[in-house]
């Protein structure tokens, strides 16, 4: 692009720490908004985040720091959100200004529960942002090895071919390769769904569920996650990229994943409320379950979802998961 883009990013999760660390192989310097004080002054002093990838050291002449959302919106070009789908409504009630010049870039696993959107959309319908400044961040990348500098892969989706790459561009680095795709809704919907199938793997792990059903599991899920998708955007696009299914894969069988972990939990015994407590991170899959399973149900026809309705009958309606998954075994193939 023409002139050097400004990035900020907002949030202070593992995921976004991880955003920060990418860029600032490649930008001089970057914006980054934090609702918390203490996590600001933490960085000011010990120049990393002290609850989330703390091993990353960044050099502070590097970021711009700020706790108001405002100051970092009029500062950069390029606004990457990676703030929970359950709390990012509500963060950005705090937001003034315009944003129909910005472009908007969702790094955030879930749809916003207060509107059912995803959210680009909810940025588009709201705050006027054009679809092409829009953008979507998917992996299959986990912030974990990130910090690792482990050999990583983006693929990053907008409409505007020249904006994705230069997006990219930002990102890349010896240790994160990247690609662009023009599948800005279908990727979004593909970094949500994702979750809901890795909390489906843990739940099965936590019954004592082998490999051989996992192996099954996610044959199935990268199917129904295609039908999902095609309900919601139609469009020539191939699931078994790494965006779709590698994402899927590294999330559902990963260490890393927090969202096996939570399902883990759950299929150990744990109700949702304790799993959430003992979890210091938040499992977006949890949120993304009630989304996908509403989405569905408005629809005239309902796409066949076995999973995210196994998975949602254990999180939201009281079921008993060892007999919902011995359901659930009987419609997979």
């Amino acid at each position: 692009m023409s002139k050097e883009l400004k990035y900020a990013v907002f949030g202070s999760g593992s995921w976004a720490t991880a955003i920060v660390k990418m860029l600032s192989e490649n930008k001089q310097e970057i914006g980054w908004y934090m609702r918390s004080v203490y996590t600001k002054e933490h960085l000011l002093k010990e120049q990393h985040n002290p609850t989330y990838l703390s091993s990353v050291e960044f050099h502070l002449e590097q970021l711009k720091l700020s706790n108001d959302i405002n100051e970092m919106v009029a500062y950069a070009d390029v606004l990457i959100f990676v703030i929970p789908s359950a709390f990012i409504a509500d963060e950005l009630k705090k937001l003034h200004l315009e944003l129909t010049n910005k472009i908007v870039v969702s790094a955030v696993k879930g749809i916003i529960p207060e509107t059912g959107l995803l959210l680009g959309e909810h940025f588009h319908k709201n705050y006027n942002v054009p679809f092409e400044n829009i953008g979507v961040i998917a992996g299959p990348c986990h912030a974990e090895e990130v910090a690792l500098e482990r050999l990583s892969y983006l693929t990053i989706s907008c409409a505007d071919a020249e904006k994705a790459q230069s997006i990219a561009d930002a990102l890349s680095s010896d240790y994160i390769k990247t690609k662009t795709s023009d599948d800005v809704i279908g990727t979004e919907y593909a970094v949500m769904l994702k979750n809901v199938y890795a909390v489906a793997a843990g739940i099965a792990h936590g019954l004592g569920y082998g490999d051989n059903f996992q192996s099954v599991l996610m044959s199935n899920a990268i199917r129904e996650m295609k039908r999902f998708i095609k309900k919601m955007h139609k469009m020539k696009r191939n699931i078994n990229n790494s965006a779709y299914l590698g994402d899927l894969l590294v999330t559902g069988y990963s260490v890393f994943s927090r969202n096996r972990m939570f399902g883990n939990m759950i299929g150990k015994g744990y109700t949702v409320k304790s799993a959430q407590m003992e979890m210091k991170m938040v499992a977006e899959g949890y949120y993304a379950t009630k989304s996908a399973y509403l989405l569905n149900e408005k629809n005239k026809k309902k796409t066949r979802l076995p999973i995210i309705n196994a998975v949602h009958a254990v999180l939201y309606e009281g079921k008993d998961a060892k007999k919902v998954f011995k359901k659930l075994t009987d419609k997979l193939d």
